[in-house]
C-alpha cells in the first residue's frame, strides 16, 4: 500500500459526467489498497465566469475579495466530487485550503505557501478515507483566504504530495503527457516516458503548458516524482496500463540521458523585445534600465548589451507581450530622459524557440547544430541565451513553426534515439 496524490483539471471536471468518471478512477486506486488525496481544479471555465462577474461589478475589484470570490470555484468542485465517490459506497471528506490548513503568505491572487498541516488529512486517511482538498487556494496569517495565481491547483497537489510524503503525484490532465514538442506544431512529436526536473523546469518556463512551472519548481525542491498523464482515458484500466501511459518526472538518474543529447523542443509566441538605443556605456547602466522594470513589477527575459561605440552602447532585452506597454510606458518615464538615451524601440512580432536536454552536458556541438539548422531554413537569430541544459533563440514569430519543426527533425526527436 502507498499514499498517492491525485490532480484534476478544469477539463477533467468539466461535468458532472467527468466528475463521476473522476470519483472512478480514484476508486480504482482506492480499491487496490492505495491511500488518496485528490486535488482537483474548478470546473473548466468556472474561474474565467468568477472573475468575469467581479470585472462586471467594478474595472479593478480589491485583490482581497478577488480571492473570496475565485476560491468558490474549487469549494464545489471537491464537494461534487466527494458526494460521487460516496454515491458509489467510498468514504469521502472534502476540505478547502483554509480548513486543512495549507497556509500561505498574504499576497492576494498570487500567494505562496508557506506550511501544510497534514494531521487532519493523516488521521482521516487511516481512518480508510478518501480526502479531497481545494487546489488554488490557502489561508494567511490572519485568516484571509488567498489564492496561488493561474494554475496554482497543480502547485497544491505537489506541495501536499510533499507535505504528507507521497509516494507520487499524478497530474491528470487532458493530454496524456510530456511530448518533444507540440504536437499541434509537428505532428511526429513523441510522448516522453521520463523526463527530469530540470528539463520540465526548462520546458514550463520556455512555454510548454503541460504544468505550471511553480509546480515543477516545488517538485524538484522537494524530489517529488510527478506523473503527468490523462484523464480522459478509460478510467477502469489497469493501474500498471494506466501510470505507463503518461510522463514521469523525476530524478537524473532515473532517465536514461545518454540515449538522447536533446529532450525537447520548446517555444513561446509570447514575445516582445525592447531596445534602448545610445545610452552611455557606464557602469550600473543596465540598472538603470532594468531597476524601473523590476519595480513595475514585469518579468525579463533574455538580455543583450551591445559593443560600445564612443562611449554609447544599445541594450536590448525581452518581455512578456502582454507586458510590452507598459514597459514602454515605464522606459519612456523614468529611464530615457534620466539616463541620456537617444531612443527606444521595440518588436511585439518575435518568438522565442530553445532546444532543452540534460545530455547537453555531456554532449558537444549541440549550439552550432541547431545555428546550423536555423541558417539552413532561412531564419535570422536576433538574441541567444543559454543555460547548462538549454540553448534560446529570439526569432521573428513567422519563422516560429518552421523553426520547431526543423529542430525536431534535426536531433532526431521524432525516433528517440
Amino acid at each position: 500500500m502507498a499514499l498517492y496524490v491525485h490532480k484534476y483539471g478544469g477539463t477533467s471536471m468539466g461535468s458532472t459526467e467527468r466528475i463521476k468518471n473522476v470519483a472512478k478512477r480514484v476508486a480504482k486506486w482506492h480499491d487496490a489498497g492505495h491511500q488518496i488525496v485528490v486535488v482537483p481544479s474548478a470546473m473548466s471555465g468556472e474561474t474565467n465566469r468568477l472573475l468575469g462577474l467581479a470585472k462586471e461589478i467594478m474595472a479593478q475589484p480589491d485583490s482581497r475579495e478577488l480571492d473570496m470570490l475565485a476560491s468558490t470555484g474549487e469549494q464545489v468542485s471537491v464537494a461534487l466530487l466527494a458526494m460521487a465517490l460516496q454515491a458509489i459506497g467510498k468514504q469521502s471528506v472534502s476540505y478547502a485550503g483554509w480548513q486543512v490548513p495549507i497556509k500561505t503568505d498574504s499576497a492576494f491572487t498570487k500567494a505562496r505557501i508557506r506550511s501544510i498541516d497534514d494531521a487532519k488529512v493523516r488521521k482521516d486517511l487511516n481512518a480508510g478515507k478518501i480526502v479531497i482538498i481545494t487546489g488554488f487556494q490557502g489561508v494567511d496569517a490572519d485568516g484571509n483566504i488567498t489564492t496561488l495565481g493561474r494554475g496554482g491547483s497543480d502547485t497544491s497537489a505537489v506541495a501536499v504530495a510533499a507535505a504528507i510524503k507521497a509516494a507520487e503525484c499524478l497530474i491528470y490532465t487532458d493530454v496524456d503527457g510530456v511530448y518533444t514538442t507540440d504536437p499541434r506544431v509537428v505532428s511526429e512529436a513523441r510522448r516522453l516516458n521520463t523526463v527530469t526536473f530540470e528539463e520540465m523546469l526548462e520546458m514550463a518556463s520556455l512555454g510548454s503548458k503541460v504544468l505550471q512551472i511553480r509546480s515543477v519548481e516545488f517538485a524538484g525542491n522537494y524530489k517529488m516524482p510527478t506523473r503527468v498523464l490523462s484523464s480522459l482515458t478509460d478510467p477502469l484500466m489497469s493501474l500498471e496500463e494506466e501510470t505507463k501511459s503518461g510522463t514521469l518526472i523525476s530524478f537524473e538518474e532515473d532517465t536514461k540521458m545518454e540515449q538522447a543529447t536533446i529532450t525537447g523542443i520548446a517555444f513561446s509566441r509570447d514575445e516582445a523585445k525592447i531596445t534602448v538605443l545610445g545610452v552611455p556605456d557606464r557602469p550600473g547602466i543596465a540598472y538603470q534600465i532594468l531597476g524601473p522594470i523590476a519595480d513595475a513589477n514585469i518579468e525579463v527575459d533574455m538580455i543583450i548589451q551591445n559593443q560600445s561605440v564612443e562611449g554609447k552602447t544599445d541594450f536590448t532585452f525581452t518581455v512578456p507581450r502582454a507586458e510590452y506597454a507598459k514597459a514602454v510606458e515605464v522606459l519612456n518615464a523614468s529611464v530615457k530622459a534620466h539616463i541620456g538615451a537617444a531612443s527606444i524601440v521595440g518588436d511585439t512580432k518575435v518568438s522565442k524557440v530553445s532546444v532543452v536536454g540534460v545530455g547537453m552536458r555531456s554532449h558537444v556541438g549541440i549550439a552550432s547544430q541547431m545555428f546550423r539548422t536555423l541558417s539552413e531554413e532561412g531564419v535570422n537569430i536576433q538574441m541567444i541565451s543559454t543555460s547548462e541544459i538549454k540553448i534560446s533563440v529570439l526569432i521573428d514569430e513567422k519563422y516560429m513553426e518552421l523553426a520547431v519543426r526543423a529542430l525536431h527533425k534535426a536531433f532526431d526527436l521524432e525516433s528517440g534515439k
